[in-house]
C-alpha cells in the first residue's frame, strides 16, 4: 500500500480549514448578529431559522449536482480543480454581499448566493479523499480533514466571536474571504487532481447514483439525526446565552463555548479516525452519539456558573457540558465520514459524497425549525423554548444512534495498514 506523506494530507485537507471556518462563523456567530437588526425581537428566531433553511435547502442540490459534474468532467485541469477555484472565487462576491446588506432581503439573498458558490466548490473537493487515499488508510485521511475542520472553529473563536464582539462585522468577514483565497490556491496548486482521459458518455441523469444499498441509506439517516442534535446546539446557541443566561456579551461567550469544542475536537478527530481504522466505524458513530446526548440533555439545566478551576483557568457547566459536545463531534465526523467512503464506489465519489451530505444538509434545514420552536414556547413561558429545543436534540442524537443498527459495515477495509 502505497505511504501518504503528511505534506499530501495537507493538500487534501486544508480548504476544510477554510470552509469550517466560514460557516462556523456564518451561522453561529454573524447571522444571529445580524437578524436581530433586520427583524422584530420577537421573532428572530424564525428569522434566523427561516434564512438558514433556505439557505441548506440550496446546498442539498447545488452540492450533489456539482459533485456529479465533476464526476463526469475531462478538463486537462483535473475533475475537481476547476469547480474549486470557480466556486471560491464567487465565493468572495458574495461575502462583500453581507457585509453591505442593508435589510433582511438583501442579507437573505447574499447568503443563498453564498450557499451555491460555497456549496459549487465543495462537492468536487470533498471526492479528494476517495480520489487519491487508498481504502485503509482513509480514517487517517477522515481523522485530518477533521483536525482541519475543528481548526476552523479554533480561529472562529479566536478571531470573529472577538471581531463580532467589538461590532467589527465586515473586518471578519474579509478575514473569511482571505482564507477561503489561500487555502484555494494551496489545494489547486498541490493537490494532485487527476484529469479525466475521456468525458463519459452518460447522460448526467444517468451518471447520477443509482441503486443506493440499504447501509448506506440507513448511514445517511443516522447522519441526519446525530448532526441535527449538533446544529441545534450550534444555531441557537448564541440567544440561549443572552436569553437564559444573561451573558452580557453573548457573542464572545458563544465563541468560547465554541473554542472550548472545537479543543475537545481537536484533542480526539485525529486519533479517533485511527482507532475506527482497527476497531470499526459503527462502534465509534455509536459511542459518539451516547456522548453528544449527554451534553444536549445537560446544557438547558446550566446556570452559566464557575464549577471548575484548573490551571489558573475557570470553566462555567456550560463550557463542561459543551466539552461532551466536542468529544462527540470530534468521534462522529471523523469516524462517520470514514465509513460513508468505505459503502461508495471510487469512480462516482463526488456524486455519492454529495448525497452524504444531503443528510449534512438536511440535518441543517431541520435544525431551523428550532427557531419558531424556541419562539413559540417562550412566548408561552420565557426560557422554555431552550429546554424543548435542548431536549429535541438529546432525541435527535438517540435516534441516530439507534439508526446505526441498519448499517453493515464493509470486512477488510478498516485494517490498518
Amino acid at each position: 500500500m502505497r505511504t501518504f506523506r503528511p505534506i499530501e494530507y495537507v493538500s487534501i485537507s486544508v480548504y476544510w480549514f477554510a470552509l469550517s471556518y466560514l460557516w462556523n462563523s456564518v451561522h453561529p456567530i454573524i447571522l444571529p448578529t445580524l437578524v436581530p437588526l433586520m427583524a422584530p425581537p420577537a421573532l428572530k428566531g424564525s428569522a434566523l431559522g427561516v434564512l438558514t433553511s433556505l439557505g441548506l435547502l440550496v446546498a442539498v442540490v447545488v452540492q450533489p449536482l456539482s459533485g456529479a459534474v465533476s464526476d463526469r468532467t475531462s478538463s486537462r485541469w483535473g475533475r475537481r480543480k476547476p469547480f474549486i477555484l470557480a466556486g471560491t472565487l464567487f465565493d468572495l462576491l458574495f461575502l462583500l454581499g453581507l457585509a453591505l446588506a442593508g435589510n433582511y432581503w438583501i442579507l437573505l439573498a447574499a447568503y443563498l448566493a453564498l450557499q451555491i458558490s460555497s456549496n459549487t466548490a465543495q462537492g468536487p473537493y470533498q471526492a479528494l479523499i476517495p480520489d487519491l487515499v487508498p481504502e485503509g488508510r482513509r480514517g487517517a485521511a477522515s481523522g485530518a480533514k477533521q483536525l482541519a475542520e475543528i481548526l476552523g472553529v479554533v480561529v472562529t473563536a479566536l478571531v470573529t466571536a472577538h471581531l463580532v464582539g467589538r461590532g467589527q462585522i465586515p473586518l471578519a468577514l474579509t478575514a473569511m474571504g482571505a482564507l477561503l483565497l489561500a487555502t484555494m490556491l494551496v489545494t489547486i496548486l498541490s493537490a494532485r487532481d487527476q484529469p479525466r482521459a475521456t468525458a463519459p458518455r452518460t447522460s448526467i441523469a444517468l451518471a447520477w447514483p443509482q441503486g443506493l444499498s440499504s447501509s448506506y441509506l440507513w448511514l445517511l439517516a443516522s447522519r441526519l439525526l446525530i448532526l441535527l442534535g449538533m446544529n441545534m446546539v450550534r444555531n441557537f446557541a448564541l440567544y440561549f446565552m443572552a436569553d437564559v443566561l444573561n451573558m452580557p456579551n453573548a457573542a464572545l461567550a458563544t465563541g468560547n463555548l465554541l473554542a472550548v469544542i472545537a479543543i475537545c475536537v481537536l484533542i480526539v478527530a485525529y486519533p479517533a479516525g485511527h482507532i475506527s481504522d482497527r476497531l470499526g466505524r459503527k462502534r465509534m458513530n455509536f459511542f459518539s452519539a451516547l456522548l453528544g446526548a449527554m451534553g444536549a440533555f445537560l446544557l438547558p439545566f446550566s446556570s452559566g456558573r464557575v464549577v471548575l478551576s484548573l490551571l489558573g483557568l475557570e470553566f462555567t457547566d456550560v463550557l463542561i457540558y459543551g466539552g461532551l459536545i466536542g468529544l462527540s463531534a470530534g468521534v462522529f465526523l471523523s469516524s462517520n465520514w470514514a465509513l460513508a467512503t468505505d459503502l461508495i464506489p471510487r469512480e462516482q465519489a463526488a456524486g455519492y459524497l454529495g448525497i452524504t451530505n444531503l443528510a449534512t444538509a438536511g440535518a441543517g434545514v431541520l435544525a431551523g425549525l428550532g427557531g419558531p420552536l424556541i419562539d413559540i414556547f417562550n412566548a408561552r413561558q420565557p426560557g422554555s423554548g431552550y429546554l424543548v429545543l435542548f431536549l429535541s436534540a438529546t432525541a435527535a442524537y438517540l435516534l441516530g444512534a439507534l439508526a446505526l443498527a441498519g448499517v453493515r459495515e464493509p470486512r477488510g477495509v478498516t485494517q490498518y495498514a
